[in-house]
């Protein structure tokens, strides 16, 4: 389909959309105005990770576009927990955890989108708390069936899996679509944008919204992205990739990209970068060793985004003096220690691993080592009684772990 409006000409060429409703209809809208538009998410963590950046970027295109956004933090649903996507129901968190997370999430979103000028970080707790239980249900309870509930896929893949679902959860799609209603209401939102997994949730705020204002609402959802193992993107078997600076560095973050697999890479430049569609298409055309080329752009870019120019600069050229100029890079992951403890045999390789965190337990670390997956100095690891004695000559121990998990043991 050929669109007109800018906004989903951009997208739709970048591969963010997956399904929608009206669209034809929308893209008139969207071409003759400026629109509001809001994404939902989740503050069950201190930082959002990398399997929200789809919807991140997607707020930045609306923005770009002049639209109006809105970021939705689920200050409110948290406290109940959607069961999209999900085997078990989440953990239940207190209000207290939850706002501490929202203070610091909201820092992320000034990366994405102007807050003082098109843009809005909102709070679903400000009405949310204030429901009346059973004027609630009588007034939007009734709008929405369970038969319908029931043919979602969320929900029927949790049945298919015979995982519980309580009715807690349940609420949670009530809940979401109460949110559009009331964003709608207030905000004149007319479009909702998420996962590929919230579809159900959010065509059953378009048909409230529809039943009791007779208002005209849209839905775009975009592809789920999973790692090549199928699982949904966002955490690695070493933890959550972040995109708060608190939670792991620029130069980790920036490594993650760096080592994206090729296939992905085209990909990945569409959905997470600002670069241009020509210039994205040559990028593309890269292949062997040239694609490193394509990977450091990608990765600069996006950590650009994410965590700001000066920090990209910085997380590249860290990554230049390890892996290219050979030379280690004092800001980069490191862990002070005295020379006696190496000498006595009280801190150990394994120490050194836990301290620098590069691994997740003490047994994952004797299993990398037994199957030749660290190297100190740049050589892989053999000593089987875990010392570090034949590395003490000079000052600094460099501990590497694959492409991207490096730390620096520092001896004093």
């Amino acid at each position: 389909m050929k669109y007109r409006s800018a906004f989903l000409k951009e997208i739709s060429a970048r591969g963010f959309i997956y399904q929608a409703s009206d669209i034809e209809e929308l893209d008139n809208l969207m071409s003759k105005k400026n629109i509001t538009a809001y994404i939902g998410f989740d503050i069950t963590s201190d930082s959002l990770h990398i399997g929200s950046l789809v919807q991140l970027m997607l707020l930045n295109w609306l923005d770009h576009y002049e639209h109006k956004t809105i970021a939705l933090v689920g200050g409110g649903t948290t406290l109940v927990g959607d069961p999209s996507g999900k085997d078990e129901g989440r953990k239940i968190l207190e209000p207290k955890n939850i706002m501490n997370n929202l203070k610091k999430i909201e820092k992320t979103f000034s990366k994405f989108i102007n807050l003082n000028k098109n843009g809005k970080v909102i709070n679903n707790y400000e009405w949310l708390s204030n429901i009346n239980y059973i004027n609630f249900l009588r007034e939007f309870g009734s709008k929405i069936t369970i038969n319908k509930m029931l043919t979602f896929e969320s929900v029927k893949n949790r049945l298919d899996r015979e995982q519980p679902l309580t009715f807690l959860e349940f609420n949670y799609m009530l809940l979401q679509s109460y949110d559009f209603y009331y964003l709608n209401k207030k905000y004149n939102c007319e479009l909702q944008l998420g996962g590929s997994d919230q579809w159900g949730n959010i065509i059953n705020g378009i048909d409230l919204i529809r039943r009791l204002n007779n208002n005209k609402t849209f839905a775009i959802t975009s592809p789920l992205i999973t790692n090549t193992d199928g699982s949904k993107m966002g955490k690695t078997a070493n933890g959550a990739i972040w995109l708060n600076e608190g939670n792991l560095s620029n130069f980790d973050f920036y490594q993650f990209w760096r080592n994206t697999s090729d296939e992905n890479v085209p990909k990945f430049l569409n959905l997470f970068t600002k670069i241009p569609l020509k210039e994205i298409a040559e990028l593309s055309k890269l292949q062997g060793q040239e694609i490193n080329d394509a990977k450091k752009i990608l990765a600069y870019e996006i950590t650009k985004i994410a965590r700001g120019e000066i920090q990209a600069q910085e997380a590249r050229d860290i990554s230049t003096n390890i892996f290219i100029n050979d030379k280690l890079d004092d800001r980069i992951n490191s862990y002070e220690v005295k020379l006696d403890r190496i000498r006595d045999s009280s801190f150990s390789i394994i120490d050194a691993v836990e301290k620098l965190n590069l691994v997740n337990t003490r047994s994952e670390t004797k299993r990398l080592i037994n199957s030749k997956g660290i190297k100190v100095n740049n050589k892989t690891y053999k000593d089987a009684n875990f010392s570090l004695i034949n590395y003490v000559s000079s000052n600094e121990i460099k501990i590497s772990i694959g492409k991207n998990r490096i730390g620096i043991i520092k001896i004093n």
